[in-house]
């Protein structure tokens, strides 16, 4: 039995399992599924994402905070976020000529080290093989990591290099919620 579970969501890597599945995930199930898999009732969830800026989007992009608020007060899920850097580029996909870039790993690092003492498990939701430092640190802890992407998402050394690894994809319709809307996206 595992007393204290830490779960850490990249959601960017989760962002392409979940167009890969169709559908997007019920996090309060998720959460669920999660304590009954780890027999655990300690469970601290982390969210990790950034957001565009206002003005930056031809749609309104208020949905975003509500669920970011969902997460937070509905769920008891930390996020954290913030606003993606726009850089000027003329390589740029978006016709005012800048790209986007919104990195969250080093927060996500952070948490997952200040925090290695409070959680007997780690569980990580990305696949970037960045993150294999991260899963040797804390199994140097006498802690457990397991790591939860997809095959098209997930890096070798990260599938092979925690505890376990489990391909969300494979998980039945238990943790996953409604079908993908995708807009009009011409101009972003």
């Amino acid at each position: 039995m595992t007393k204290k579970v830490a779960v850490f969501i990249d959601a960017s890597n989760l962002w392409d399992v979940q167009k890969t599945r169709g559908k997007m995930l019920d996090f309060e199930k998720l959460i669920d599924y999660l304590k009954d898999r780890y027999k655990t009732s300690s469970m601290q969830v982390y969210y990790y994402t950034a957001f565009p800026a206002d003005g930056t989007r031809s749609y309104d992009t208020s949905r975003k905070h509500k669920f970011f608020t969902y997460l937070e007060k509905g769920l008891g899920i930390i996020v954290r976020k913030k606003e993606l850097k726009r850089i000027s580029s003329t390589t740029s996909r978006f016709e005012d000529g800048f790209v986007e870039k919104g990195n969250m790993d080093v927060e996500l690092v952070i948490d997952a080290v200040h925090f290695v003492k409070d959680y007997d498990s780690a569980i990580l939701f990305t696949g970037d093989s960045d993150f294999l430092g991260l899963v040797k640190y804390i199994r140097s802890r006498g802690k457990k990591v397991y790591i939860y992407s997809s095959k098209n998402s997930v890096s070798s050394e990260l599938r092979t290099g925690g505890d376990g690894y489990i391909d969300l994809l494979s998980i039945d319709g238990s943790i996953w919620g409604r079908e993908i809307f995708y807009r009009d996206q011409k101009k972003r």
